[in-house]
């Protein structure tokens, strides 16, 4: 059975975009004239098709999304699909009967979906594509018209999204965790009456450290604003604010870190105001921290808490909640070290915590993405 269609034709002429034959008519050329104008002010890209699958037209937003110009493609006389989707993102060649946007011509469909394009200069990138038959006044297929646009930001934003969604479960569920090993060692023994302020206590102190992260989106905390904020329920009860001495740099702290420490730095405080320094009023608390660079390019945070002007200290009889938290969890978390030493002088508490690098596992690949 012949075939009816009558196909558009690429030729010479269309090296201009949508070009009368007929220059002569005024009222036509005027308005092919106001509709170039529409088109390569269109924000999405917009490609005319032949029945070869070559473009005979795109617009200036199709040129900026590929990096092709026109008059480029229309030298290069071949299938538009070997120009910008020649190729899988895995390196794979991309077959033209494989594409679903060149189905919309020979399967008389229109076809929605997403592709990968390869840009000009390599890269690949996502979009969302519409392409539907044209028809001429008998109703036959001629080619196709495509409408394209980037999607990349909307791929990043919702891969972007997953990553945080399962982020926030990871760290919810830490925080379960972390109040139920409080409640455990808070309320172990007989029932107290006090041993609910202490509970209290600690769950106030796990909610300042993730109030810090809060105003950094949970993505870093400030270590000077941890420790103030660790610090701050007996700094504002202090008139003599010479009782505490600060001194060190700041730095960026993963969530994790800051969490631990600001827990670690409340179980040295209450500790000081109940039985040590803070106890008395003319003891003191000296807070050093300095910051060394590890072979492995990260950071490490040397932290040194010392008490003195209070009471001689003698070796607690059994260690409670703090020293096994400072102890035995910062090192099993960060693969550091922490001692507590009961010098008759005061206590000393020093941490060695290597600083886990900053973000959410996938960042970089997804801002990586964006800045390509």
């Amino acid at each position: 059975m012949p075939n009816s269609r009558q196909p558009l034709q690429s030729t010479a002429e269309a090296s201009t975009p949508l070009v009368s034959l007929r220059r002569g008519a005024g009222q036509l050329f005027e308005t092919e004239r106001r509709l170039n104008a529409v088109l390569n002010n269109a924000s999405v890209s917009i490609f005319l098709i032949d029945d070869r699958q070559h473009c005979i037209y795109m617009n200036r937003a199709a040129e900026q999304l590929t990096g092709w110009t026109l008059e480029e493609v229309l030298a290069r006389d071949c299938p538009l699909h070997d120009i910008v989707h020649h190729t899988y993102p895995d390196g794979r060649p991309f077959p033209l009967d494989e594409c679903a946007i060149d189905r919309a011509f020979p399967e008389n469909n229109q076809e929605r979906g997403e592709e990968v394009f390869v840009h000009r200069d390599g890269h690949f990138y996502p979009v969302g594509f519409t392409a539907s038959p044209i028809r001429d006044d008998a109703t036959n297929i001629i080619g196709t018209i495509i409408e394209v646009r980037d999607i990349s930001e909307e791929k990043a934003a919702a891969e972007r999204q997953r990553l945080l969604i399962n982020e926030l479960n990871h760290r919810v569920k830490n925080t379960l965790a972390t109040v139920q090993s409080i409640a455990a060692q808070t309320f172990r023994g007989p029932p107290d009456p006090a041993a609910r302020g202490v509970f209290d206590a600690r769950m106030a102190a796990l909610s300042t450290a993730h109030n810090v992260l809060v105003e950094d989106n949970w993505e870093s905390a400030s270590l000077r604003s941890v420790i103030e904020r660790a610090l701050a329920p007996h700094l504002l009860a202090e008139v003599d604010l010479n009782r505490f001495q600060l001194q060190g740099p700041d730095a960026r702290l993963h969530p994790k870190v800051a969490v631990t420490l600001a827990m670690a730095l409340h179980e040295l405080m209450t500790n000081a105001a109940k039985y040590g320094a803070l106890a008395v009023p003319d003891g003191q608390v000296i807070l050093t921290w300095a910051l060394r660079d590890l072979d492995d390019g990260r950071q490490q945070l040397n932290l040194r808490w010392e008490e003195c002007g209070g009471p001689a200290v003698t070796p607690p009889a059994r260690k409670g909640f703090g020293s096994r938290l400072i102890e035995r969890q910062l090192p099993m978390e960060f693969d550091g070290s922490a001692e507590i030493t009961y010098a008759p002088a005061g206590v000393i508490c020093e941490l060695q915590i290597p600083l886990t690098t900053l973000g959410w596992v996938g960042q970089e690949t997804i801002e990586g993405r964006q800045a390509s």
